[in-house]
């Protein structure tokens, strides 16, 4: 009889152990199967916003396009009234070529501010490849 009890907890303690594995692999299977869950949740809601702040960005673009149609509607009834405002003192054709070269220097003016400013643009990011540069020189020395 002494013999039957020292392997009863042996068996019992497996038995227990099988199970544990059981409801351990159970139990990881479960957390993996919820965080996928999870993270498809997750990234189906990024698409809804990243949809929905797109059709709010589309429509300001929209207005945006509008307001400058209106703005150069603006421009070139104002050209015409002052060509024929100048038409009241000279000849209409005078007029408007005086008018025609202050639009030309004004355009000549944006030109050659946007090509200065396009000069300062660097088309790589500096600051990104710099940051990007350090952390490779610590992947290869992490002590040094």
């Amino acid at each position: 009889m002494a013999s039957l009890m020292p392997h009863a907890p042996r068996t019992r303690v497996a038995k227990h152990r099988g199970e544990e594995d059981s409801s351990m692999g159970e139990l990881l299977s479960t957390v993996t199967s919820d965080v996928q869950q999870l993270l498809h949740q997750e990234v189906e809601l990024a698409k809804a916003e990243v949809r929905e702040e797109a059709t709010k960005a589309g429509k300001a673009a929209g207005m945006f396009g509008g307001a400058g149609f209106a703005g150069y509607m603006v421009a070139v009834l104002l050209t015409l009234a002052a060509m024929f405002g100048l038409a009241n003192v000279m000849d209409l054709a005078w007029a408007a070529l005086i008018v025609t070269a202050v639009w030309a220097v004004i355009g000549l003016v944006l030109y050659r501010r946007g090509r200065a400013r396009m000069r300062t643009v660097s088309p790589k990011p500096e600051q990104t490849m710099e940051t990007l540069k350090e952390d490779l020189r610590w992947a290869r020395h992490p002590t040094g």
